[in-house]
């Protein structure tokens, strides 16, 4: 009902037009068109006028209410009501200057009829009178020389705005500038005086706008005292006089902060806000700086406003704590509506301020609270509602909000109405569509209650059975994608409680128009000509029509007959020029629709060449607004650049100092693409030589010609050096550091930088040095001292901006701090838990940068390692006094040592030894099966490197991998010089999967893991794929196992096939299967060998080879000289003769005195014995036996692999050079004489048979 009632208002003031039958006796309820202003002041020359004026049906009679009471207008003396229809205005005319005191007070008007009372706002009447000073002796002020002094004014109030003038006698305004200027309270203020300032009339007029009247103070006396010695003082805020204050700004209003400063020489005011940056587009700061105006305040201006007033002797600050609050203002306003019996009544009032107003209601200007309870209404988050009106519920209602800053006022009536329906569409309308899209048929109906619409078809079904169908809240009905069987009539019904009336709406559905052959896009060259053709189809019952536009506008419409010829659905171009490129379309219509192909147009200068690319350069440059220099601006003006096709996205703005960076351009900026011309901000001093480029998405064009060279005025500095910093890089200096300012800072031909520094914490003078560099050394100082620290830029105009304070420090010197450890806490066998006690800082002597944790393995807990040590580190935090060490070696002795640094190097360290428990193995070096019988297998295996602790034994598991095999069988061996184990009893045809793991007392360690089967499994040796190659001396002797074959081990025979009877044959050589190849050496050249491979004497395989070269050698008949036994004694001899010569030397060098070792441990650590490369069947022993035990020493005085001696030992005395097979040769000298000179009990002698003592 609201929906479709709430037009029906002015529908009824305008009947006639509608021809509708409307009810005469139909009333309006009374709302209020024109009230006098919230707030009126008058003067006693005024009359008193209050204006009331409603209109509403039947006639709006009037009523007043002064303070609250009634109050009539007829019975005042000097009252003239105004005798007119629709309105309650009065005029009060007096005869005295105090008449209009008597009708002081806050009014309010009544207009009410039949269907509800309206009211206006309140309306605050305000009398002044004539302004007048008060009288007052004004004595004269004497003041000396330099000080400040303020001259009060302090005007009679007023209720409206005055203007304040300082003049002197002849009538000539006092002069005002940042020395002396006038605040926002009237009052004239003197940062300080001069002898100039001595006058006798100094006088303050106030003009008073509302009596159009000026007031003057008697003329006030200011008598300087001259003086030759003025001191200078640093600033102090005359206005305000405290620190901070605290302001309420209203939201939408202006807000006004001032701060005006006294000192000599005159301070300067600057204004900062710390929570942001302000608002440029809305502060302006007047009065010399003095007064900062933010317009249009918002939300967003709430914090503070921070005043600095500032001299060469100092700063004084204020800070203003604005908080934005707001008068009422609306959210939703409250509207009239129209309602039928029985509908439900709801009227919104929301509003908003700060804070938060009251919202209070009234119903025909009585407030809810005084209305009686069982009235039906109810107020629900800030809304009135009503249910199941009646028409005796009309009623105006009234929503009031207030808080300290203002009130808000709403009239909206409720008027309930019973009205039959009727439809305002015409009927029998005939509306067309076509296919495909939607038609919308008319049913604008009105009535009390509101009439329900439906829309039904011929056969009176409703239509909204397709959901193609559907209705709008007018009435209205839609029907989207139209079909041809769409056509028909349709009947509109609408009915409320009263009557029902109906129309009929005729649909036609056409044929959709369609572009069968739309233009094409081309690329035609400058002075050609282009022809666009369209083709489309129509309704034949519509009238068609094709029309060409081109860029949106009418191609038909320029009558331009030379440049364009349309016929037949063509478009012809002719001279096309690049003004001519762009989006053309064809516009096929009629009445009833329109579709629209497009084009586009590209014009180049040569056959096949396109200008997509960048732009062309800027043609031309103009320099304007010179004057503006003084104010470090100047204006660019420039041409605009062809875009070829490719609209110009922006300009870059750039400029080159040809006196300080020749041939090196900046930006100072980017503007938009459809933009000529900019104002810049110049910075003070710089040769300014211009040029403009502009851009589009394919990149910049040429840049256009450079400008004439503008040159701005000098000025002090406007910034201070960054990255200011204070380290010193000995112990008694400190070096001051900071990043020079650009050339362009610099404001003048040269800068420089005056450096203060002193002792933090200290209230002494500051000492300083102007320098050139962008570094100062400070000596002589203590060792990390700290020191406050000032670099500011200073020219020959001035100095810059206060710097800020950095503090920095002398130089460092090396710890002095030894970390106490607190302990070390045993994690698992692998990793620790180191803890030790802060440091003194004061022992640290500069910043505490950490703690280096250097850790280094001794050894295993049963022999330390003669190896060369490698050591670990850990940095930590300087924050953080522990750290757990991990991935270390179980069963081994570490040490550790703990050291602060700072930037200086490291200081003494706390040391510690510790041992990290027992840990499981590694897992076995190698595991190998060998068969035995078709039951049995040889297993073999090799210790682990990493013993991690003492080996116990081993666990030996083994299960069939095949099915119906037994379960998993393990078995440990107690014995840890184990190195072999038959197993028997094993199936012969399942596969078994192997696991041999080593162990300590803590467990098992990682298994090695081995497949394989007995003989019978493997089935008969293969030597599959064998071959034998030959050189001149020797022969290898290559197969592939087979897979999952049994290893074994055989014999392999060569012999020898020539002249003599059965040949010669070598020795037989023991091999094993896996192994993949044998090389045989010592053989013939040019010789015929048979290969004989036999396992316990079966004989497995034969073949032939013969070796290379150019004759057979005739081997002399075999002796005792050519056996290998005669060969290795000999060599002995050798050797031991090698190393007693070696001793003999170093006997001599050291004069005869060294010392031997009574006894040597020739146990060696597992880890530092090295391995052999492995063959198989060649096992060595366990490695708890001594190195010596399996090969004994030559001489006794040789020293054992545990030896003492390494590398690390000789420093850098050590000569080596190593040779291709990895030993190396080398001279001892200096350090490692020294030391065996000094007492060094070994003996040994380095010698090329123990080289490993060296490697080590």
């Amino acid at each position: 009902m609201v929906v479709a009632l709430r037009y029906v208002w002015p529908l009824l003031l305008c009947s006639p037009c509608l021809l509708i039958q409307i009810p005469e006796e139909l009333m309006e309820p009374p709302v209020i068109t024109e009230q006098s202003p919230r707030r009126l002041v008058v003067f006693p020359t005024d009359d008193i006028s209050l204006k009331c004026e409603a209109s509403g049906k039947p006639e709006v009679q009037f009523r007043w209410t002064r303070d609250g009471v009634h109050f009539k207008p007829k019975e005042e003396l000097g009252v003239t009501v105004y005798q007119s229809l629709h309105s309650g205005s009065f005029t009060i005319t007096g005869n005295n200057s105090n008449f209009a005191q008597r009708f002081q007070g806050i009014y309010r008007c009544f207009a009410s009829n039949k269907l509800g009372t309206a009211m206006s706002h309140e309306i605050r009447l305000m009398a002044e009178g004539a302004p007048k000073w008060p009288k007052e002796t004004v004595k004269p002020v004497e003041v000396e020389e330099g000080e400040s002094v303020v001259l009060p004014c302090n005007p009679p109030p007023s209720a409206e705005p005055l203007r304040i003038y300082w003049m002197n006698s002849k009538i000539l305004h006092i002069k005002q500038d940042e020395r002396v200027t006038m605040g926002q309270n009237g009052n004239l203020y003197f940062a300080n005086v001069l002898t100039s300032d001595n006058h006798s009339d100094y006088i303050c007029h106030a003009h008073f706008p509302g009596t159009r009247t000026i007031i003057q103070k008697e003329p006030i006396d200011l008598r300087v005292k001259a003086t030759n010695s003025m001191i200078d003082r640093k600033p102090r805020l005359l206005f305000p006089t405290n620190s901070s204050s605290h302001l309420v700004a209203l939201q939408g209003q202006p807000l006004v902060l001032e701060c005006i400063a006294e000192g000599f020489p005159t301070p300067t005011i600057k204004w900062l806000r710390p929570s942001g940056p302000m608002p440029a587009d809305r502060v302006t700061y007047q009065n010399h700086n003095k007064t900062l105006q933010l317009l249009k305040v918002g939300e967003e201006d709430d914090g503070e406003y921070r005043c600095l007033a500032e001299n060469s002797l100092g700063s004084a600050r204020h800070a203003y704590y604005v908080t934005v609050e707001a008068a009422p203002y609306w959210l939703h306003k409250p509207q009239s509506h129209l309602y039928g019996p029985g509908e439900t009544a709801r009227l919104d009032c929301q509003v908003q301020g700060r804070p938060q107003p009251e919202v209070t209601w009234r119903i025909n200007g009585i407030p809810v609270e005084e209305l009686a309870k069982d009235q039906k209404y109810r107020i629900q988050r800030g809304a009135l509602i009503l249910s199941n009106v009646q028409p005796s519920d009309t009623m105006v209602t009234q929503c009031e909000a207030r808080n300290r800053h203002g009130l808000l006022l709403a009239n909206a009536y409720i008027y309930v109405v019973q009205l039959p329906a009727k439809i305002l569409t015409a009927d029998n309308q005939t509306y067309m569509a076509v296919q495909g899209s939607t038609a919308y048929l008319l049913c604008k109906a009105f009535g009390a209650p509101v009439p329900s619409v439906q829309w039904l078809d011929e056969d009176g079904t409703t239509v909204l059975q397709d959901e193609r169908f559907f209705p709008y809240a007018n009435g209205t009905l839609g029907i989207r994608d139209l079909q041809a069987n769409d056509t028909g009539r349709y009947f509109c019904l609408a009915a409320n409680d009263q009557n029902n009336v109906t129309i009929v709406a005729n649909l036609k559905v056409k044929d959709a128009t369609q572009i069968t052959q739309g233009p094409r896009s081309a690329i035609e060259k400058k002075g050609s000509r282009v022809t666009f053709t369209c083709q489309a189809s129509f309704d034949p019952s519509l009238q068609p029509s094709i029309t060409w536009r081109g860029d949106g506008r009418d191609l038909q419409e320029l009558g331009d007959s030379d440049k364009y010829f349309i016929e037949d659905g063509r478009l012809v171009i002719h001279s096309l020029d690049y003004s001519d490129q762009g989006n053309y379309s064809c516009v096929a219509s009629t009445e009833l629709d329109v579709v629209e192909s497009r084009a586009q147009l590209l014009v180049v200068g040569k056959p096949g060449l396109t200008y997509l690319g960048s732009p062309g350069p800027v043609p031309r440059l103009v320099l304007s607004d010179l004057h503006l220099l003084t104010q470090s601006q100047v204006r660019v003006s420039w041409s605009p650049a062809e875009d070829h096709n490719a609209p110009i996205e922006k300009y870059d703005i750039e400029f080159e100092d040809k006196e300080m960076a020749p041939e090196k351009w900046y930006s100072l900026g980017k503007v938009p693409g459809n933009q000529t011309s900019t104002t810049l901000k110049l910075s003070p001093y710089v040769h300014y030589t211009f040029r403009v480029t502009a851009i589009n998405k394919y990149g910049p064009g040429e840049p256009s010609p450079v400008s004439e060279t503008v040159v701005t005025p000098e000025a002090a500095p406007e910034k201070n050096p960054m990255d200011v910093k204070g380290e010193g890089n000995e112990t008694t200096n400190m070096v001051i550091t900071w990043k020079p300012l650009r050339w362009m800072d610099w404001n003048a031909p040269q800068v420089q930088y005056r450096v203060q520094w002193r002792p933090q914490g200290t209230r002494g003078p500051w000492q300083e040095q102007i320098v050139s560099d962008p570094f100062l050394v400070v000596s002589n100082t203590s060792t990390f001292v700290p020191y406050e620290i000032k670099v500011q830029a200073v020219n020959s105009q001035g100095k810059g901006p206060e710097p800020q304070v950095t503090i920095g420090y002398s130089g460092e010197d090396y710890p002095q701090a030894i970390p106490e450890l607190e302990g070390i806490e045993i994690l698992n066998s692998s990793a620790v838990l180191v803890k030790w006690r802060p440091v003194d800082l004061a022992q640290v002597k500069g910043h505490l940068r950490g703690y280096n944790v250097t850790y280094w393995r001794e050894g295993s807990q049963r022999k330390h390692s003669k190896r060369h040590i490698h050591k670990d580190h850990v940095v930590v935090p300087a924050n953080t006094t522990s750290v757990i060490l991990s991935g270390l070696r179980p069963y081994s002795s570490y040490h550790l040592e703990v050291q602060a640094f700072n930037g200086r190097g490291s200081g003494p360290a706390s040391e510690f030894t510790f041992s990290t428990p027992e840990g499981v193995p590694g897992h076995p070096e190698a595991l190998h099966l060998e068969c035995q019988s078709n039951t049995s297998l040889l297993l073999r295996w090799q210790p682990p490197l990493s013993h991690n602790g003492v080996l116990t034994g081993y666990v030996l598991s083994y299960h069939p991998l095949d099915e119906g095999g037994k379960g998993q069988l393990s078995f440990n061996l107690r014995d840890p010089e184990l190195r072999t184990h038959n197993l028997t009893d094993l199936s012969p045809h399942l596969r078994y999967r192997f696991q041999l793991q080593a162990t300590t007392k803590e467990g098992p360690g990682e298994a090695i893991v081995r497949e394989g089967g007995t003989m019978a499994l493997s089935g008969i040796s293969d030597f599959g794929n064998i071959s034998a190659t030959a050189g001149e001396n020797y022969s290898v002797v290559s197969w592939v196992p087979k897979e999952g074959q049994c290893n074994f081990r055989f014999h392999i025979l060569f012999k020898a096939l020539g002249e003599e009877k059965g040949g010669a044959s070598l020795s037989p050589q023991y091999v094993s299967y896996n192994q993949s190849s044998y090389t045989q050496w010592d053989l013939q050249p040019d010789t015929d060998y048979e290969i004989h491979l036999f396992k316990e004497r079966m004989f497995r395989h034969q073949m032939a080879v013969k070796t290379n070269g150019t004759g057979r050698v005739r081997l002399p008949p075999a002796g005792f000289a050519t056996e290998g036994w005669f060969i290795g004694f000999v060599s002995a001899i050798i050797l031991l003769l090698l190393v007693l010569l070696i001793l003999c030397f170093i006997k001599r060098s050291k004069g005869g005195k060294y010392s031997v070792k009574d006894k040597e441990d020739t146990q060696v650590d597992s880890e530092a014995r090295p391995m052999k490369d492995e063959t198989f069947g060649e096992y060595s022993d366990n490695e708890e036996k001594a190195f010596g035990s399996s090969q004994p020493s030559l001489n006794g005085d040789i020293k054992p692999l545990g030896s003492d001696d390494s590398l690390a030992d000789y420093g850098g005395s050590v000569d080596v050079q190593f040779n291709e097979d990895g030993s190396f040769i080398g001279q001892y000298s200096g350090k490692k004489e020294k030391e065996a000179a000094g007492g060094n009990d070994s003996s040994g002698a380095t010698s090329p048979i123990n080289p490993a003592v060296a490697l080590e």
